[in-house]
């Protein structure tokens, strides 16, 4: 699938049902979230993992949920709780739920949490799943030249990784198990932000006392 941006996207049905979408935002939309990464990439901006829900245990990168900065009523001021709106409207969670059966429901997704996490130098996440959301999206950026290494998604259990490329998203299953391979960089300060962005986006759907509710009103 490809079109006048560039937008190039790959499905893979194994060893899981997956989809790459590379170049997915252009170059104006890319402006906004660099403006926007690199005002959280400064000192007191992103919190520590049991602070944003994080499973402490298991990663030391920092984080932030930009639904909960923003609320309902303000997530116009946020440009990438604006741009990565992207994911439901440009068709490709369409293409994923071509995939396999299990994708079908991924075009009727109705809520979802955007969450800011940046990797510097010994930044990880363990293996772990995120079995309450149907479905995840994860966008990598970093400034180029890419200055660090490691920092790949790996998925232990099926013995696969994938280098997180800049500007490339990826869409699977919440209920496969994933990791983030230790991310190395020498000579780098931290608040230069040359390390590994990740916008992460857990797909769900409304509360079923919300669907009630709507059903009652029609």
């Amino acid at each position: 699938m490809t079109n006048r941006e560039d937008i190039h996207v790959d499905a893979f049905d194994g060893p899981f049902p997956h989809l790459i979408i590379k170049n997915f935002y252009n170059e104006e939309e890319l402006d906004l979230i660099w403006e926007e990464l690199n005002f959280y990439t400064k000192p007191n901006k992103l919190l520590e993992a049991k602070d944003y829900g994080g499973v402490v245990d298991a990663t030391n990168a920092k984080a932030v949920i930009l639904d909960d900065v923003y609320g309902d009523l303000h997530r116009d001021i946020s440009n990438i709780l604006t741009v990565n709106r992207k994911l439901f409207t440009s068709g490709v969670l369409d293409v994923f739920a071509d995939i396999h059966p299990s994708c079908k429901c991924a075009p009727l997704v109705n809520k979802d949490v955007t969450k800011l996490r940046y990797y510097h130098d010994g930044d990880y996440y363990e293996p772990h799943t995120d079995h309450t959301m149907p479905f995840l999206a994860f966008s990598y950026f970093y400034k180029e030249p890419k200055k660090f290494t490691g920092g790949e998604l790996e998925f232990p259990e099926y013995k696969y990784e994938l280098e997180c490329k800049h500007n490339h998203t990826i869409i699977f299953p919440g209920w496969v198990e994933h990791a983030v391979k230790k991310v190395s960089i020498e000579d780098s300060d931290y608040f230069a932000g040359m390390g590994r962005y990740c916008v992460s986006n857990f797909m769900c759907y409304r509360d079923n006392d919300e669907l009630d509710k709507d059903a009652d009103d029609e």
